[in-house]
C-alpha cells in the first residue's frame, strides 16, 4: 500500500447470507463524527472519487488489515448516503485469509472496518480538527481495532456450501478417530449422526 494512504476505522456487526461468500454491509465511514485521530469526514468527501471509479470501471478493494498482498473479498457496492460511506460486499471463502477472516468475525474476534485513502482536500476547524472534504478512497479493510466503535455494520452470513464443508470436516474427524482407535484396538465404527 502506498505510504501516503491514511486509514479510518468503523466497527462491524450484524449478519446476512449470500450464495457466493460471506456477506458484509454497513458503514465504513460516518459524516460529521470526529474519529480517535480528531479527523472529521465531511458529506460529499467521497463523491468525486466514486464518480471517477464508476466512470473508469475501477473498484474499491477489500483487504485484510490494510495489507495489499491480502485481498479477501470484493465490495459490490460503495456509495455515499446521508449518514456516510455505505459498503456492501462479500468475503470470499475460497481465499485462505478470507476463510480465516470469516471465522474471526463469527467468533467476534474481528469487528471493524477501516478505510485506506489519500487526502485530496482538507481544512482545520477552530478546535484543530481536520475537516476532510475530498478523499481518494483506495480500499476498505477488515480490521481488529475500529476507529469509530459506535458505528455498526451488518456482517457474516454463511454461504450455503459452508454446511457441507462442516459436515465433511466432521466425517474426516470421525475417520481420523477411527484410525486412531484401530491402531489401539478400540471401537472401529464411525459416528453417523454428528451434530454441531
Amino acid at each position: 500500500m502506498p505510504f501516503w494512504l491514511e486509514h479510518k476505522f468503523v466497527a462491524l456487526g450484524e449478519t446476512q447470507e449470500v450464495t457466493d461468500g460471506i456477506a458484509i454491509e454497513g458503514y465504513a465511514s460516518f459524516f460529521g463524527e470526529a474519529d480517535r485521530g480528531g479527523d472529521i469526514v465531511q458529506k460529499g468527501a467521497y463523491a468525486a472519487c466514486l464518480t471517477a471509479l464508476a466512470r473508469d470501471g475501477g473498484h474499491v478493494k477489500m483487504l485484510w488489515q490494510h495489507d495489499p498482498a491480502q485481498p479477501i473479498g470484493v465490495w459490490d457496492e460503495v456509495r455515499e448516503d446521508a449518514r456516510g460511506l455505505y459498503v456492501k460486499g462479500r468475503i470470499l471463502t475460497d481465499v485462505a485469509k478470507g476463510r480465516e477472516a470469516a471465522r474471526l468475525i463469527e467468533a467476534g474476534a474481528i469487528d471493524g472496518l477501516s478505510i485506506g485513502y489519500r487526502t485530496v482536500k482538507a481544512a482545520k476547524n477552530d478546535r484543530g480538527q481536520r475537516l476532510l472534504t475530498e478523499l481518494e478512497l483506495w480500499e476498505v479493510s477488515l480490521v481488529t481495532f475500529p476507529m469509530l466503535p459506535s458505528a455498526r455494520v451488518g456482517a457474516k452470513g454463511d454461504a450455503p456450501e459452508d454446511a457441507g464443508f462442516r459436515q465433511l470436516a466432521h466425517i474426516i474427524d470421525d475417520a481420523r478417530l477411527m484410525l486412531t482407535r484401530h491402531g489401539s484396538g478400540g471401537d472401529h465404527t464411525l459416528s453417523r449422526n454428528r451434530t454441531e
